[in-house]
C-alpha cells in the first residue's frame, strides 16, 4: 500500500484481454495505486509518451507485436519505469528473453494475484529508489549508495580493471529479479558476490539463504528444498519449512549448483518456473516469492553436452553470468587484500594487526594462490597464529604439496615426539596424509572417507580445500561453503 502522504504510485497496464485487464486495474485501485490501462502497444507508447508512470505491467503478446518491443523501447530512452512482463503457462523462453531486455520480473499467466500485488509493489519500490541498485553518472556508477549494499561491495576487495566489471555488473543486475548465475574458480567470493547482490536489491530487508546443493543427501533434497509435512518420511515427527519457504521475500543462494543430480533439477526448474513448491507429504502448492542466485566452479555448458545438466535449467539459470576472476588475473589487488583479511584476522583474535613487509608482498606476488582468496587467508592465518613481532613473515612453503615423509621420520612406539620448527606446517602435512590416504583407500568418495574419519560431509570439503587437495574429476576444484 502506499505510504500516507506521499504520492500516489501510478501504474500502466497492457492487456489485450478486457476482462484480465479490468481485473488488474481492480487489483491495484484497491491497492491504492492510480492506474492507466491500454490494449496494445501504440496504446501502450501513446500513454507513455504522455505520462511518466511508477511501474508498467504488459502481456507479452499484443494484437500490434510483442511486450517485449515495448520493453526495449522504454531501455533504449532510458525510462525510469520498472517493467514486469506476463507469460503463457508455461513459456519459460519468453520469461528469459524479458528478463534479459532488462524486465524487473515476471508474472505466468493465470496469474496469482497476491504474488501479482507482491511483483507490482516490488517494481514500485525500486522505481522509488534507485539508488538502490541502479548505476548513477559517473565512474563511481556501480556502487549503490545504500548503506548495506555498500557495506556489502566494500567486502569485495580490489580496484583492478576485473574487480570493478564485477562491481559494476552487481550494480546493474541487483535492481531485477533476474536469476543470476556467479562463475568462478574455487575460493574466488562466489557466495560474496551473491550477498552484495542481495544487499544491493529491494530485498535487502529480506531473509539471504545459502544453500550448498553439494554437502545434502540425495534423499533428503526434495524435503531440504520444498519443505516436508509431518509423518511424510521416518523421523518426521512436525512440519517443516523448505529453504524455499525459508527465503520468501528475500534471496535464495544456490551454491554448487552443478552437484545437483537430475531428477532434483527436474523439481527445481518447475519450482522457479511456476513460483510454487509442494512440501513433502503435502497435497496443495504454495506460492513462494524468492530470487534464486545460484553458483558454481563448472562448466555447465560442458555438463550440458555431456547431459549432466538440463538444458532448459541451465537457460533459467543463466539469465545473466557474472564471472568472478582468479586471483591471478588481478594481483595487484593483493595489498588491499592482504590488508583486509589481516584486518579481519586481528580483530577476531582480539589483537592489533601487523604490518606486511615488501618482501613478503613481493613473495605473495610471485606464489601461484591456486586456492585464490580462501589460500591467501589461510596463509594470513598461519602467519598471525605464529608471529611473534609486528611485522609478519609469511611462510609458504606449506602450501605447496608436501613430499612424501621420508620412513625414518615415524618414532616407534614409546619415544619421544621430534618436535618440528614449525608446529602448524608440520600438523597440515600429517593431516594431509592421512586425508589423501582415507580417499585413495576409498577410491576418492567423500562421502565414504567422511565416514571412515569420523567427519562429516561439509568438515572433509573444508579441509581437501584448505589443504589444497586435488582430487580426480569435479573435486578438484571443489570449493565449500561455510554457512
Amino acid at each position: 500500500m502506499p505510504q500516507q502522504n506521499a504520492p500516489t504510485p501510478h501504474v500502466l497496464v497492457v492487456d489485450d484481454e478486457p476482462d484480465l485487464r479490468t481485473l488488474y486495474e481492480l487489483t491495484l485501485l484497491r491497492e491504492g495505486y492510480r492506474v492507466d490501462a491500454a490494449g496494445t502497444l501504440a496504446e501502450a507508447w501513446h500513454l507513455l509518451e504522455q505520462a511518466k508512470f511508477d511501474a508498467v505491467i504488459t502481456d507479452m503478446r499484443l494484437p500490434d507485436g510483442l511486450g517485449l518491443e515495448l520493453l526495449q523501447r522504454m531501455g533504449a530512452q532510458q525510462r525510469a519505469e520498472r517493467c514486469v512482463v506476463m507469460t503463457a503457462y508455461g513459456s519459460a523462453e519468453n520469461a528469459v528473453d524479458a528478463l534479459k531486455a532488462g524486465a524487473f520480473d515476471y508474472l505466468t499467466k493465470p496469474v496469482d494475484l497476491k504474488q501479482f500485488r507482491t511483483v507490482v509493489a516490488a517494481a514500485i519500490a525500486e522505481t522509488a529508489t534507485p539508488e538502490r541498485g541502479r548505476p548513477a553518472a559517473g565512474p563511481r556508477s556501480a556502487v549503490p549508495e545504500r548503506t548495506q549494499g555498500g557495506s556489502a561491495l566494500q567486502r569485495l576487495v580490489g580496484d583492478s580493471a576485473a574487480m570493478r566489471g564485477v562491481k559494476e555488473r552487481i550494480g546493474k543486475v541487483a535492481r531485477s529479479m533476474a536469476p543470476v548465475l556467479v562463475r568462478g574458480e574455487s575460493g574466488t567470493g562466489k557466495e560474496l558476490v551473491a550477498r552484495a547482490i542481495h544487499a544491493c536489491s529491494h530485498r535487502a530487508e529480506g531473509p539471504f539463504i545459502a544453500v550448498n546443493c553439494s554437502a545434502i543427501p540425495e534423499t533428503l533434497l526434495e524435503a531440504e528444498f520444498f519443505g516436508a509435512r509431518k509423518g511424510s518420511y521416518t523421523g518426521a515427527s512436525a512440519d517443516r519449512e523448505g529453504y524455499f519457504q525459508a527465503a520468501r521475500g528475500g534471496t535464495l543462494f544456490l551454491d554448487e549448483i552443478g552437484d545437483l543430480p537430475l531428477p532434483m533439477q527436474s523439481k527445481l526448474l518447475r519450482a522457479i518456473q511456476e513460483r510454487s513448491v509442494r512440501a513433502l507429504g503435502s497435497t496443495q502448492e504454495e506460492a513462494v516469492d524468492v530470487r534464486i542466485v545460484s553458483a558454481t566452479h563448472k562448466d555447465l555448458g560442458a555438463d550440458v553436452q555431456a547431459g549432466r545438466f538440463r538444458q532448459d535449467l541451465f537457460y533459467r539459470l543463466n539469465v545473466i553470468e557474472i564471472v568472478v576472476p582468479p586471483l591471478r588475473e588481478r594481483r595487484e589487488d593483493l595489498p588491499q587484500l592482504c590488508e583486509a583479511l589481516l584486518a579481519r584476522i586481528a580483530q577476531e583474535a582480539g589483537m592489533s594487526a601487523p604490518r606486511l613487509s615488501e618482501q613478503v608482498l613481493r613473495q605473495l606476488q610471485a606464489h601461484p594462490l591456486p586456492g585464490n582468496v580462501r589460500e591467501l587467508e589461510n596463509l594470513l592465518h598461519r602467519a598471525l597464529a605464529l608471529s611473534d613481532g609486528s611485522q609478519l613473515q609469511v611462510d609458504l612453503a606449506p602450501c605447496a604439496a608436501p613430499a612424501a615423509a621420508p620412513a625414518e621420520s615415524a618414532a616407534p612406539a614409546g619415544a619421544p615426539a621430534v618436535v618440528p620448527n614449525d608446529l602448524q606446517a608440520y600438523l597440515d602435512q600429517q593431516e594431509r596424509e592421512i586425508l589423501v590416504k582415507a580417499l585413495r583407500e576409498t577410491n576418492f568418495n567423500r562421502t565414504a572417507a567422511a565416514q571412515r574419519l569420523g567427519l562429516s560431509l561439509r568438515q572433509i570439503r573444508y579441509r581437501i580445500a584448505r589443504l589444497a587437495i586435488a582430487t580426480p574429476g569435479s573435486d578438484e576444484a571443489d570449493e565449500p561453503t561455510v554457512t
